[in-house]
């Protein structure tokens, strides 16, 4: 009970019952002063702000191309790495803590690349009403919180509900990309995606690709190899007909 509760001991009300789960605990830190500077400063020509309607790429970007959506880019080093990189390719990123998406700014600045644009924002509400169905090319999740007590299990980004909201913003033949270093997460992933008639797993069933060149390889991760960690590169295509809707004579397709 909170200190400030204005009605120690009575019941939660409906709010607070039907709060939503989150995937992810709100640490917003300290902005550093550079930080802080790009939030002003770089936030206008790169920052989202969450319009609560289906966005136009197109007009965000003034240009067609392929998208993909980075969710949870930490301090956006895979991101800023990715679109230089790819410079045809429009990014999107999403990212609840602010100082990561501060050293991003920075980043993408420094770089002088100009086809990223960032939300500051929760990804699923991000996902749910401003990102238009079947507009990205391609989705990443790299690294998400395990969050490795059972009792947090039901905190993990990935779950069925999540994956179908995925879905229904990838093209058809659009790619998710998992990664996770903890073996457990990795499970729990194959339990979830494999349950789902949408998407088909690349390396086939339960089983992970080497790491792509599409993603970095962190130095943390680096650390964690040489320790003996393992890290599992997970990649499902979105399917062109979801496979429940297939004649039960036909496999579902690779």
């Amino acid at each position: 009970m909170k200190a400030d509760d204005p009605n120690p001991g009575s019941p939660p009300d409906d709010a607070a019952r039907h709060r939503p789960i989150r995937s992810f605990v709100l640490r917003q830190g300290r902005l550093t002063p550079a930080q802080a500077r790009a939030m002003e400063e770089l936030w206008p020509r790169f920052g989202l702000q969450p319009q609560g309607k289906p966005i136009d790429w197109t007009e965000v970007f003034g240009r067609d191309a392929a998208r993909v959506l980075e969710i949870g880019f930490g301090n956006g080093e895979a991101l800023a790495w990715a679109a230089a990189r790819e410079p045809q390719r429009d990014f999107i990123g999403i990212e609840v803590h602010t100082p990561g998406v501060g050293r991003l700014l920075n980043a993408l600045d420094s770089a002088g690349v100009s086809n990223v644009r960032l939300f500051n924002h929760d990804a699923v509400e991000v996902l749910q009403q401003d990102v238009p169905a079947a507009s990205l090319d391609e989705i990443r999740i790299w690294f998400p919180d395990p969050w490795h007590k059972k009792r947090h299990h039901k905190r993990r980004l990935i779950q069925p509900a999540f994956v179908a909201l995925l879905a229904s913003r990838l093209k058809p033949g659009g790619l998710l990309h998992l990664a996770t270093d903890w073996q457990g997460y990795a499970e729990h992933m194959w339990d979830v995606m494999d349950a789902s008639a949408e998407f088909s797993n690349l390396a086939g069933p339960r089983a992970a690709l080497p790491r792509p060149d599409s993603r970095p390889q962190t130095h943390f991760e680096t650390r964690g190899q040489r320790l003996g960690h393992g890290v599992w590169d997970i990649v499902y295509r979105r399917l062109e007909t979801p496979a429940a809707a297939l004649p039960a004579s036909q496999p579902k397709p690779p």
